[in-house]
């Protein structure tokens, strides 16, 4: 779908939630949760990190369940280069912090990166609308979780 085709409050949504997931990867660096540690390294956000610090202390809520349940799809190469949406992998998660944060990520990537067309694309506005407005509310449910909150809304 075109940019002109899309509504204007989806717009707006796809907007707020950018807005505050690159402000949330600033509150983890500005709070040391960095990918890595050693001097002269990139400061990367540290979503292992923070992940391990808060992974005992998490408690699902509303929108944490709605997040599972909406269950963000990866897109992937198939058969012919022909490219897919498939399941996020999660088993390697030793947590229910990492399995949010690993679809938390994924809505954002899928935005910034994935071809949003098809049944769980743009041409799904409502789906798309309530995955962007349910990670924004996670998003400031971990800010509150790590105390972060001064840092996130920090120049809003």
């Amino acid at each position: 779908m075109r940019k002109e085709d899309i509504n204007d409050p989806l717009k707006e949504y796809a907007f707020d939630f950018f807005y505050w997931f690159s402000r949330f990867e600033f509150a983890l660096k500005e709070n040391r949760f960095l990918k890595r540690n050693g001097a002269g390294e990139n400061a990367e956000p540290g979503w292992d990190a923070f992940v391990e610090r808060y992974a005992e202390t998490f408690e699902h809520t509303a929108e944490t369940n709605k997040l599972i349940e909406l269950n963000p799809k990866r897109q992937k190469v198939g058969e012919h280069s022909d490219l897919q949406w498939r399941e996020v992998g999660l088993a390697d998660c030793n947590s229910e912090l990492c399995r949010v944060v690993r679809l938390l990520k994924t809505i954002r990537n899928n935005l910034f990166h994935g071809g949003k067309h098809g049944a769980e694309g743009w041409d799904n506005p409502e789906r798309t609308q309530d995955l962007l407005v349910t990670g924004k509310s996670i998003l400031d449910q971990l800010a509150r979780l790590a105390d972060i909150e001064a840092d996130y809304t920090q120049y809003y």
